[in-house]
């Protein structure tokens, strides 16, 4: 006893002791902080606690005001250590793809300032370059030692990757070290490093999986319960219904928000502001095709509905009348289908193209630099070897080469049409060694060496979005079926109480309360929650792998179709067996 009190004691130290430290790293003063956030939000919660004691409300409505006050002075209490996790992420999310960066800069022939300063500029790298610009600044306006500069933010950063790789290189500098030396011998414990992050983050996936499933079940009990128990007690079951769809909702998105901030960022795409390639193209095509048949379909399908267009559901689906309601949500968004088709394919051939990158670049680097010559001439034997869907964008690098385009300009148009977010960040790194007088052997090298080690890990994480795409798909047909059989038991029971009622002095409805059931009605909230659960679940799976965003229709109109035919045939065979 003595033993878990003593844990417990530690427990609570140390959340508070990193609370404090959170508040200490903010970045404002904490006293700004707990007047102008903390203290109104306690007087908030303190308004809304009077309002609940004294105002002569029913529990139903006064309750909910000083839970809001509470929810608003825990989220003023928690923000800080909120943001410092986000900080955190944030400078472990890019962490080797810095490093890597710095070593190339390090192999070439500018000075160790200049390697920071460069960093320092490169917004693509968030908080880690703003870290680089506070070194820079401890150096420049301060004038510290680059290593005492090092060693301090050591100490302020909230990335323990990102400290432990501050203060030894801070001390190995100290010692007279070169930088280059100190990137190149430390290459293999820092990609070591991000590979712990990286498993770490899809570890903490998998337990939210897991956790995800057992509440979704949980929530789908609820609902289930919800469906039935009015038919028992004569309660309003709108009233039950509404209120367990709301926490059902609320549960999803928030395993949503969780998800997308546990889930390693590590994106697919490369997205050029200025640069429009032949894939953008169709990507733009296909969405507007297919957006513009769901509004068609919409106004088709509603507008009949309400008698104001002259083409009703009816007539596109004659085999069904009337046509069962779940198809009133799932035939308006299925041309959605033809985006999330067209991006799934593209995304494959931009995977495809980042498994040969590594390959290409290693050759590259090695024949440029036996050769001594410049790219261009090098990209001329190299363009006709066989690098699989990358080939054609190596053949169009090497022509714009030809036509003397500046080499900028030229790796620009490779990347855009690459549309690779890896290669785009690789090659600008090579580029960029090359043009610093790095050893173009050397680049490659390293380059195809990290890419390599980025590339097993995607791997395990396509593993995972497999795993819980299989999970997400199994949840909801299991949820639909669960949902619509409570619905039709009720409605069934409904009739045969109608039919006993018009033959006997027995009063059913003393027994069964199916007078307070508009079934209509709460099979469009059943409705609402199979395509928000599609909404959801889709959005998680592209948060989970990664993806283009447009990834996500596709499974949500494949989800909300699985749903619907669901319901529909779960209808049938419910009244089928029950009617036998």
């Amino acid at each position: 006893m003595a033993s878990e009190e003593a844990s417990l004691d530690l427990t609570i130290s140390g959340t508070i002791a990193s609370l404090m430290d959170s508040y200490r790293r903010m970045g404002i003063p904490i006293q700004r902080y707990l007047l102008a956030i903390l203290l109104p939000a306690f007087l908030f919660f303190v308004v809304t606690l009077g309002i609940a004691l004294l105002a002569p409300l029913p529990l139903a409505i006064s309750l909910p005001f000083p839970l809001l006050g509470l929810l608003l002075f825990g989220a003023a209490i928690f923000y800080p250590k909120v943001q410092l996790s986000q900080r955190r992420q944030a400078l472990n999310n890019r962490f080797h793809l810095l490093v890597t960066h710095m070593t190339v800069l390090a192999t070439t022939n500018i000075d160790r300032m200049e390697v920071f300063r460069a960093l320092a500029e490169e917004d693509e790298y968030g908080e880690l370059a703003t870290e680089m610009g506070r070194v820079v600044e401890l150096v420049d306006t301060w004038n510290l030692s680059l290593d005492d500069a090092l060693r301090r933010r050591a100490k302020e950063v909230p990335s323990e990757a990102v400290s432990d790789f501050f203060d030894r290189l801070g001390y190995t500098l100290g010692a007279g070290q070169g930088l280059d030396d100190y990137l190149l011998s430390e290459q293999d414990m820092i990609i070591d490093n991000y590979k712990t992050v990286y498993e770490g983050a899809l570890g903490n996936l998998e337990v939210m999986k897991d956790l995800y499933l057992s509440m979704i079940l949980s929530m789908t009990f609820a609902l289930v319960f919800a469906v039935v128990l009015p038919i028992l007690t004569g309660t309003n079951p709108m009233m039950t219904v509404s209120a367990v769809i709301v926490l059902f909702i609320f549960v999803q998105t928030g395993f949503f928000v969780a998800i997308r901030s546990l889930a390693p960022y590590d994106p697919v795409w490369y997205h050029p502001e200025e640069i429009t390639s032949p894939m953008e193209r169709r990507l733009n095509i296909s969405f507007a095709a297919g957006v513009g048949l769901t509004v068609v379909l919409a106004l088709i399908t509603f507008g009949g509905a309400a008698g104001v267009s002259p083409i009703t559901l009816n007539m596109l689906l004659p085999i069904f009348d009337p046509v069962p309601l779940p198809f009133y949500a799932a035939v308006p968004i299925t041309p959605l289908l033809i985006p999330g088709i067209v991006i799934r394919r593209e995304e494959q051939k931009v995977k495809a193209r980042d498994e040969e990158y590594p390959s290409f670049i290693r050759a590259l680097g090695s024949t440029e630099g036996a050769k001594q010559s410049t790219t261009g001439t090098v990209l001329e034997s190299l363009r006709t070897k066989d690098f699989g869907p990358l080939t054609e964008n190596v053949d169009n690098l090497y022509k714009r080469l030809n036509m003397r385009i500046e080499p900028s300009k030229a790796w620009g148009h490779f990347t855009a049409e690459c549309r690779s977010y890896l290669i785009q960040t690789f090659s600008e790194m090579y580029l960029v060694g090359r043009k610093m007088g790095g050893s173009p052997k050397q680049l490659g090298e390293l380059i195809s060496e990290n890419m390599n080690e980025v590339q097993q890990l995607r791997q395990q994480r396509d593993q995972e979005t497999t795993t819980l795409i299989g999970v997400l798909y199994g949840i909801s047909a299991a949820s639909t079926f669960a949902f619509f059989i409570g619905l039709q038991v009720v409605n069934i029971l409904s009739e045969m109480s109608l039919n006993l009622n018009t033959g006997s002095r027995f009063e059913v409805n003393s027994l069964v309360h199916t007078a307070v059931y508009d079934i209509p009605v709460i099979e469009f909230l059943l409705i609402i929650v199979i395509v928000f659960n599609a909404l959801l679940s889709a959005l998680m799976i592209r948060t989970t792998d990664g993806g283009h965003k447009l990834n996500s229709y596709m499974h949500f109109v494949v989800l909300t179709w699985v749903g619907a035919v669901i319901a529909i045939f779960t209808k049938f065979v419910v009244s089928s067996v029950i009617n036998v």
